[in-house]
């Protein structure tokens, strides 16, 4: 346990020194799911939320032999889970032991989180364009205001 500690201390210094700026530790927020109707709040608990560039990220900081490998079902469970439930960019599995930081994306989970919310706004966003072109184009049509 204070091995794993002593990991994620030093993951600190490691995902600053690669350009990520961080936002909070050991990070909570409330993840909700309804489980045959009946809805069922999960806390959950991140070890950083860090951003680079205008991206958002959560960094889980694993150590050992397995659990820093996406191939552990337990590590990669949790990643999605992450990604979902706080809403960020992406995920980052950040390797205690060989000080490695990756980039973990999980195709179509953009789906599962912000993308709905971003698809919707891009429809009313053209919804509103073109009747903006609508009304310019009318209005430019002599013919229509006489």
């Amino acid at each position: 346990m204070r091995h794993a500690q002593a990991c994620e201390d030093a993951a600190l210094y490691l995902l600053e020194g690669q350009g990520y700026e961080v936002l909070g530790r050991q990070v909570r927020t409330d993840f909700a799911v309804t489980v045959d109707g009946t809805p069922v709040v999960v806390e959950l608990r991140a070890d950083y939320i860090v951003e680079k560039g205008d991206r958002r990220f959560v960094a889980e900081v694993k150590s050992g032999r397995l659990a820093p490998r996406i191939e552990t079902a337990t590590t990669r469970r949790q990643l999605l889970e992450y990604r979902v439930a706080f809403d960020v960019d992406g995920v980052l599995l950040v390797d205690g032991e060989s000080e490695e930081v990756r980039e973990v994306v999980f195709e179509g989970a953009s789906r599962l989180s912000s993308e709905p919310r971003a698809g919707f706004a891009w429809f009313v966003a053209g919804v509103a364009l073109g009747a903006a072109a609508t009304i310019v184009t009318l209005g430019l049509s002599t013919n229509y205001w006489r």
